[in-house]
């Protein structure tokens, strides 16, 4: 029935906001503590819809499914269809999507039982599916970019979920005034593909980069990278998302793992029959991308809350994505080389998917056990009270590290090969792919350190239970276990579908998407270089977890002691490098004034002279009304006043002659 699955690609974005819509009218009267049903539904469908996709996307010679509906915008030579297509790239983003979507739900509906917001919960959790697979599915840039709209606003409803607390509405806020900044370059490079080529249409631009300039693709690419910067939360806009925390964690599992914040690698991914002709803005991709991952590695190395932690990694792991994604050039690069840097990206979103879910979900279970307390310096020695959730939250933090053999080590392990090997074919560009190389090694290590420091801080030492979780803190109930177990299973195995020795199966489906990259076959990576970089990243790893045992296990004054040594270093790190503070006093405070002044301005100055010109004539009305009072004696009095100043005009006319 599925084997040709054209048709029901309409389908995979339909049944999750058939749910949407369907707890948003039932669910605050009729479904109530029951609305994650059909969220569950909705999500769970379109995720056996996903692997029908992906199976038939990988028996199909082209690889490529693409449905057109109807005309959307037929206006004259723009001719803009509403269609949805699926090649071995979309397949798998809707794998990720949908699958770790489906297991936010089921979790969700154990972690938000009894709130208030309960039915709205799903519908928003129903939505933003829905949007990121209708991103995901688009075939042209104007469908995505709407539902580009609709992410973004599902994050801003899902990070202001709880807007009576004040901090969860900023939180809201910021990430989307944050995000819009991205989002302008975006929308920019859309008008200018459109002035150039006259159409939306994947196929037709990508088949079309002739009739681009050099230097005007570069333009368009780097507005193209501005709104995954904005969306990908990559420096400089990288701010919004720790402070997404605000929101209840699954929507903190779910925006970090399969929704919002791929979007932006999954823009650029998409796009890279662009960017690999602008091996300028591609070295600029893979800078940013290398700078983020480092700096936000360093912040992460100081939080204390939980949460905050794993925000920050996420920032580092998607600059990882957008590092591999940069070496992919034509600057001297090989076409084996592109590939590489292309399918480690994707195959690195894919298991940070797994690993990251489970991480965040894994911190909602202690959260739901510690009466919402997530800081870090709070409790610890945990491992007893909640042992389903310490293992799997080990085994998500083992595969984050990048311990051999689990999932992150294969994938990332992909992307430092990708650097190595464009530091030696990247003409140029060589130094600066080299120096991120190194960046990428020194950021495993530190990634090793700060995930294994929450580790350890959390469940190993002595026990202690804040006083919010009363005297019976105890494991989170199967609903949230079952969901973490699965991801757990998913953190250890994953990797093996594309790693090397074993099979290649990620690089078959994405055939279709990487034969579009067009260049010299040249050699494959050399084993050597392949070798170097694994030891690198392993033997990088495994110290960054043997330094945290030592200075948290094994010597756990040794963290207090470093810190007051290294006080300067300390302080920058714990207060995120004083990004925010930054930004506040140089951007948004001279912003608020300059709207403070306009609103003075135009309150006074314009609404002034609006109304002084209704004031004028009221103020002649005022001083002319007495002269009417009705009153006959006076308007005798006034015309005899009349006369006389008519007489003495005419007299003074007399006596002075003509001259006066």
């Amino acid at each position: 029935m599925f084997d040709d699955m054209g048709p029901y690609l309409i389908f995979i974005p339909l049944l999750p906001l058939a749910a949407s819509v369907i707890i948003a009218f039932l669910g605050p009267k009729v479904l109530r503590q029951h609305s994650h049903w059909p969220c569950i539904v909705g999500s769970v469908g379109a995720c056996i819809l996903a692997f029908f996709t992906l199976r038939s996307v990988g028996s199909l010679e082209s690889g490529h499914l693409e449905m057109s509906y109807y005309k959307w915008i037929p206006a004259g030579p723009v001719q803009i269809d509403f269609g949805l297509q699926a090649d071995g790239l979309t397949a798998i983003m809707l794998i990720v999507i949908t699958f770790i979507g489906s297991l936010i739900a089921i979790y969700s509906a154990g972690y938000m039982h009894g709130d208030d917001g309960y039915p709205r919960f799903f519908a928003e959790i129903s939505l933003f599916i829905f949007s990121m697979t209708g991103l995901v599915l688009a075939n042209n840039f104007l469908l995505l970019c709407a539902f580009w709209e609709g992410v973004g606003l599902c994050s801003y409803l899902l990070i202001g979920f709880w807007f009576n607390k004040p901090s969860a509405a900023h939180a809201a806020q910021k990430a989307f005034l944050v995000t819009r900044l991205g989002d302008l370059g975006f929308f920019i490079a859309i008008l200018l593909i459109w002035t150039r080529i006259d159409t939306l249409s994947y196929d037709a631009v990508f088949r079309s980069p002739e009739k681009l300039d050099s230097g005007f693709l570069t333009v368009v690419c780097l507005l193209l990278f501005c709104g995954a910067v904005g969306k990908s939360a990559q420096f400089p806009l990288h701010v919004w998302l720790p402070d997404a925390m605000e929101g209840p964690t699954p929507v903190s599992a779910l925006i970090h793992a399969a929704t919002m914040v791929t979007a932006g690698v999954y823009l650029v991914a998409r796009c890279t029959p662009l960017f690999i002709q602008a091996p300028a803005a591609q070295v600029t991709v893979a800078s940013i991308g290398g700078f983020t991952a480092l700096l936000a590695a360093l912040i992460a190395l100081t939080q204390n809350d939980l949460k905050r932690v794993l925000a920050y990694s996420t920032i580092s792991q998607l600059g990882y994505m957008f590092l591999a994604l940069g070496c992919a050039t034509l600057a001297g690069g090989s076409r084996n080389l592109m590939v590489l840097a292309v399918v480690a990206s994707i195959f690195h979103l894919f298991t940070h998917g797994f690993f990251k879910a489970l991480l965040f979900l894994a911190a909602g279970s202690v959260m739901h056990a510690m009466g919402n307390v997530i800081d870090m310096r709070r409790f610890s020695g945990l491992r007893r009270v909640l042992p389903t959730t310490h293992w799997t939250f080990l085994c998500g933090a083992a595969a984050l590290a990048g311990v051999p053999l689990l999932a992150g080590f294969w994938s990332k392990d992909e992307i430092l090969v990708s650097a190595l090997g464009a530091s030696a074919e990247g003409q140029r560009y060589r130094l600066v792919y080299a120096v991120l190389f190194v960046s990428g090694v020194v950021t495993a290590g530190l990634t090793a350190f700060y995930t294994f420091r929450a580790y350890f801080l959390t469940f190993w030492g002595e026990e202690r239970i804040p006083h919010e979780a009363g005297h019976h803190a105890h494991e989170s109930p199967p609903v949230m276990t079952v969901p973490l177990m699965i991801l757990a299973a998913g953190a250890l195995l994953v990797g093996f579908l594309n790693a090397e020795p074993f099979t290649h199966g990620l690089a078959h489906f994405l055939e279709e998407h990487t034969a579009s990259l067009h260049g010299a076959e040249g050699e494959a990576v050399a084993a050597s270089a392949k070798l170097v970089a694994m030891l690198g990243g392993t033997v990088f790893a495994l110290g960054g977890i043997l330094v945290a045992w030592w200075m948290y296990v094994r010597e756990p004054g040794l963290a207090a002691r470093l810190a007051t040594s290294m006080q300067g270093f300390y302080q920058l790190s714990l207060n995120k490098f004083y990004f925010d503070e930054i930004y506040r006093y140089f951007i948004v405070q001279p912003l608020l004034g300059f709207a403070e002044f306009c609103r003075v301005f135009d309150l006074y100055v314009i609404d002034g002279l609006v109304d002084l010109t209704g004031q004028v004539p009221r103020l002649f009305g005022f001083l002319f009304r007495p002269m009417q009072n009705g009153l006959i004696q006076f308007y005798g009095l006034a015309m005899a006043l009349g006369v006389a100043v008519f007489i003495a005009a005419m007299a003074l006319q007399m006596i002075f002659g003509a001259s006066w």
